[in-house]
């Protein structure tokens, strides 16, 4: 390039920074104002990396879950169930209604190991209604598993395997639990096992209305779930729900969901309410659960001004029930319950749960208020009949048939023109439901001889060596005859 050349190229690079610097100038004088402007000229404040704080309050440079899950998910199961359900009958144009063979649904599930011969606790809707359960660990062991007891009023159930020194988790307290804190969800979702999903608690006691309520099979819903933003999807039902420490604090048991597959909340029965129901289980084969004999309700503002309560905390008392425990300890309609011991009570399933902890015949105190002046009431907790303990032979778990037994009542008896009966009041996976037997089946006689309380049927089936015959007789009034090989 000659020295002319040169010159006019740098008098084109002059002009346009010169042009670039007149426009810039011109924009802004004429321009638009920005959308959004400093209020203040104060240095911005120092930046940090965010760390999270261990139990201790000791910084962390992230989360790590690591010790929890290695301590949590070889005590996890996946547990997989095989169901007889019955079709219904198919319309044919020539023959009309036909009766379809049985069909054999699959199911999948999680379990969690709590003793290390084999008792583990899982959902009741897991398990409800199996002819076959398997049980597969971990380490791909594969047992099977037999029903020891169910609770529909809290979804959950306990099985048994027959194994020695399994891994197992350790119960913490659930009434300790915080909004807020981090949590753990191991278990099998869409069957893809041993899965753990990070979260935190979300809120405590919530009730979702899941469960169903049904007096007449003794189903009385109990629900204090403990709410996370941990992912659960099908197949974690009965997986674990554990703290940092990697103990147990809730069993998973459902999620809310428009779609069938997480969106964000699920759902964990407290660890307390499930240490309760399964050591029932394991000792009695059926739940010994407490009342108070009240019926209640939650405060919201228009009831508070209606009774004239000066706060909207506590549950309210709306009747307390003739021979209850509420009314023997002088409770009366218009109470508000603040207290169950230490623990403050804000709604009903607060108060559900904390009751949910004890037995008939146990003494707690409540804490009251009633036109605004409070005190302490001491309570005998009953059984839903008013008795302080449950050991009479009038209902009666047989785990080894999967069956709860009633003696069926005088109005039964009545309707059904008969003298004397059992009534099998629940069933799960067992020889009983194998045979064909359902619920509500009333048993008379076995190889002719009658039945009048469950002790009789117990000992009936457990002194023959061969078949027997049981007769009996459903709600309807249809008879029924099953042969039983013990």
């Amino acid at each position: 390039m000659n020295r002319s050349t040169f010159k006019q190229a740098l008098g084109y690079v002059g002009m346009a920074v010169a042009g670039g610097l007149l426009a810039l100038g011109v924009h802004d004088r004429i321009g638009t104002k920005p959308s959004m402007v400093a209020t203040d000229t104060a240095a911005p404040p120092p930046a940090h990396f965010v760390g999270m704080v261990a139990p201790g309050g000791i910084a962390m440079e992230a989360a790590d879950f690591t010790e929890a899950a290695a301590k949590s998910i070889d005590a996890v199961v996946h547990v997989t169930t095989e169901s007889t359900v019955q079709q219904a009958p198919m319309y044919n144009f020539f023959w009309g209604y036909q009766q379809r063979p049985p069909q054999q649904v699959r199911g999948a599930g999680s379990g969690v190991i709590i003793s290390d011969d084999g008792y583990i606790v899982t959902n009741n809707h897991v398990v409800d209604g199996a002819d076959k359960i398997q049980v597969h660990l971990n380490d791909k062991r594969k047992y099977d598993a037999t029903v020891i007891g169910r609770d529909p009023s809290t979804d959950i159930a306990l099985i048994k395997i027959d194994g020695e020194q399994l891994p197992t988790l350790a119960f913490a307290n659930s009434d300790d639990v915080k909004v807020g804190q981090w949590v753990l969800a191991v278990g099998n979702p869409m069957n893809l096992t041993s899965t753990v999903t990070a979260g935190i608690v979300s809120a405590k006691a919530r009730n979702i209305n899941i469960l169903q309520y049904d007096p007449d099979k003794d189903i009385f819903p109990i629900e204090s779930f403990i709410q996370t933003d941990a992912a659960v999807n099908p197949g974690n039902s009965g997986g674990a729900l554990v703290n940092t420490a990697g103990n147990l604090i809730g069993i998973n048991s459902a999620i809310a969901s428009t779609t069938g597959s997480y969106t964000g909340y699920s759902f964990a029965v407290p660890s307390n309410i499930v240490n309760k129901v399964t050591h029932d289980l394991m000792e009695f084969g059926r739940v010994r659960r407490a009342y108070m004999g009240v019926t209640i309700s939650d405060i919201d503002q228009d009831m508070a001004k209606n009774f004239g309560l000066s706060q909207l905390n506590g549950v309210y008392v709306k009747d307390v029930l003739d021979n209850g425990a509420a009314r023997k300890a002088g409770m009366k309609g218009g109470d508000v319950i603040t207290k169950v011991g230490n623990m403050a009570v804000d709604n009903v399933p607060e108060l559900q749960g904390q009751i949910s902890k004890f037995s008939p015949g146990d003494k707690i105190m409540v804490t009251v208020l009633h036109e605004g002046k409070e005190s302490v009431k001491e309570l005998t907790l009953q059984d839903r009949v008013g008795e302080g303990k449950t050991g009479s032979t009038a209902e009666l778990a047989l785990p080894s048939l999967g069956a709860d037994l009633a003696t069926a009542s005088p109005e039964e008896l009545r309707a059904l023109k008969l003298g004397s009966g059992v009534k099998v009041t629940r069933l799960s996976g067992g020889k009983l439901r194998s045979i064909g037997i359902r619920e509500g089946f009333i048993i008379t006689k076995i190889d002719q001889k009658p039945m009048n309380d469950p002790k009789d049927v117990e000992k009936a089936l457990g002194s023959r060596s061969g078949g027997v015959l049981i007769e009996g007789v459903y709600p309807n009034g249809m008879r029924a005859y099953y042969g039983l090989g013990v």
